[in-house]
């Protein structure tokens, strides 16, 4: 406990690799108990025994006889079972989804230390690729490159495209680009020459008036652009281009970046695309 009388649970994130997805998933997990406050730490390359009594003897001395929480995706077994002991809580990570996995494909599992390492290293040239076109097809730049977007995303000021845009090329590998709906296209009922030859990838954005009336009025307080009756205006406007080019359409009021994303995806089909030609191999070959 805290001073404020706040639960503190100390947590390690243990690895025979980067630690990176010991982290990721223990992460994803600790994010379900919101009353309670974390410190962590990431232990990774622990390839020995002696590495992991050291890991674990540092452990031990920083958390004081807590009883620390342990996250572990060390394959091999004897070095992995250094940290299974009471003086801490300790969560294996794979071994179990490893063996159900094992029962049902009727195949043994590697059980080598970063092998997924092996994929990512052969996606980071596309990963690094869609950052880049992201960044520079941001706010409506550079239109005439438009051809080269896996997805456009569209809508009014402050609807969300900008961090979903980057979520998209950052966690999905996709060239996106996001163009803003100004008063020069909402009031000529028109959108570039650049979008609807590309609209079977454009994703236009809206919420309710409302909702885009508060998160304006955070930044532009008493503006007119921050006005609810100019936002219902712009929103209107906007969902008139979206009937008339025939544009899918993506409410992202009260939705993550995640699922705005993950959604967006869905609703030009290119999750579906992605799946079929994407289709490979326990070893990468396609398939």
């Amino acid at each position: 406990m805290n001073e404020k009388g706040s639960t503190i649970q100390d947590v390690y994130y243990v690895s025979g690799s980067t630690a990176i997805l010991a982290e990721d998933m223990g992460k994803a997990l600790l994010a379900q108990f919101q009353g309670i406050r974390f410190r962590e730490e990431k232990i990774p390359f622990v390839h020995t025994p002696d590495d992991a009594r050291k890991a674990l003897a540092h452990i031990l001395q920083q958390s004081e006889g807590g009883q620390p929480l342990i996250f572990c995706t060390i394959m091999e077994q004897e070095t992995r079972d250094v940290f299974n002991c009471p003086e801490v809580k300790f969560f294996d990570i794979f071994l179990n989804t490893l063996e159900l996995l094992e029962k049902a494909l009727g195949a043994e599992a590697l059980r080598e230390p970063g092998y997924s390492r092996h994929f990512t290293i052969s996606k980071m040239d596309k990963r690094v690729d869609a950052i880049h076109f992201s960044l520079e097809h941001d706010d409506g730049t550079k239109p005439a490159e438009y051809d080269e977007a896996e997805i456009i995303l569209i809508g009014v000021s402050r609807s969300g495209k900008t961090p979903v845009s980057i979520y998209l090329a950052t966690h999905m590998e996709l060239k996106s680009a996001n163009f803003p709906l100004t008063s020069d296209h909402l009031d000529q009922h028109e959108l570039p020459k650049e979008i609807v030859r590309n609209r079977k990838k454009v994703i236009g954005l809206t919420c309710s008036p409302g909702y885009l009336h508060n998160i304006r009025e955070k930044r532009y307080a008493g503006s007119t652009y921050a006005s609810l009756a100019n936002c219902t205006k712009e929103l209107q406007q906007a969902k008139r281009l979206y009937l008339r080019h025939n544009l899918k359409v993506l409410n992202v009021e009260g939705r993550s970046i995640e699922e705005i994303a993950v959604q967006a995806i869905q609703g030009i089909g290119l999750a579906r695309k992605n799946n079929r030609s994407r289709g490979r191999d326990i070893d990468g070959r396609k398939i």
